[in-house]
């Protein structure tokens, strides 16, 4: 076996007096994708950044590939797409991905990145004209286009539109099929379902889930029932049972319960008129706010 992909080793990251990671342990083998999730400041980007090497940490150590993250050799297996990354505006795509090329040992041909980010059409154009959208891809195209072992994407979708989001994310997939390690942040869960098989939850600067979406979603007892009354319910009718938690928008309904049967057989007898009834387990939004409610037991 040879060195893990990337680790964390007891890592603390403080920036003055906000501790932004504290006492972090973690390791992503090759081939995994990983979807590291949590709320805004919970520490995502600096867990990237350390092992990037971006920064340092303030305690423990970050290893790429066994190495110090700075490490020539480490560097040159990896791709990343973070946040901002500033480009030259009066370059062409193609352009600044032959520039980039030029950095790696063994890069992709340059009309491939481009064709695997799906900007054919934009080859010619200046980076000052692209979309917000396109210049995301432009981003994925410099990221894939070192052929890297390691493709570490921050937030990568923020500001696509839906289309934009369902194709990058169909791109993204097929390079973690043909066997890249994929390490991506996100706020958004259904984008972590989808992609990783791995997903690593961090609220407040510490790790407090990591196992498959399915384990996750499993750390939500009970099921989600949900279904459309005739009438608006009152607060009377779903008095007294044993519900998680209880969401009602109009006439739509959404109960989370570890009883099911029980409430509804409940409601029938109270006479509630219930249409389009739906029973579920809970998915990875209600799993990520019951681990992520301050102060829960989890």
């Amino acid at each position: 076996m040879g060195h893990p992909v990337a680790e964390l080793l007891n890592a603390s990251k403080r920036y003055g007096h906000v501790q932004a990671l504290q006492d972090v342990s973690l390791t992503i083998d090759a081939g995994e994708v990983v979807a590291m999730l949590g709320p805004n400041g919970a520490g995502k980007t600096t867990s990237i950044s350390l092992m990037l090497g971006i920064r340092k940490p303030t305690s423990g150590a970050a290893q790429l590939f066994g190495l110090n993250p700075r490490d020539l050799r480490a560097r040159s297996r990896i791709g990343v797409m973070l946040q901002e990354s500033g480009v030259p505006g009066m370059l062409t795509v193609e352009e600044i991905v032959d520039l980039f090329c030029s950095y790696y040992p063994a890069p992709l041909p340059v009309s491939e990145a481009i064709a695997m980010a799906g900007l054919q059409e934009k080859a010619k154009t200046l980076i000052k004209d692209l979309s917000g959208g396109q210049r995301q891809r432009l981003y994925l195209a410099l990221a894939v286009c070192g052929n890297p072992d390691v493709l570490f994407l921050d937030e990568p979708t923020v500001g696509m539109d839906i289309e934009g989001r369902r194709r990058f994310l169909e791109e993204i997939g097929e390079l973690a099929a043909r066997g890249r390690t994929v390490i991506l942040t996100t706020h958004y869960l259904e984008e972590a379902d989808q992609l990783a098989r791995r997903i690593i939850v961090i609220d407040r600067g510490r790790i407090i889930a990591d196992a498959t979406p399915a384990a996750i979603k499993g750390r939500v007892a009970g099921k989600r029932v949900t279904f459309s009354s005739a009438q608006p319910l009152s607060e009377n009718q779903l008095a007294g049972l044993p519900l998680n938690s209880q969401d009602i928008a109009d006439l739509r309904v959404r109960l989370l319960t570890n009883e099911p049967e029980t409430v509804l057989r409940e409601l029938f007898r109270r006479g509630v008129d219930i249409h389009d009834l739906e029973v579920s387990g809970a998915d990875l939004e209600e799993a990520f706010v019951a681990m992520t409610q301050h102060g829960a037991v989890t």
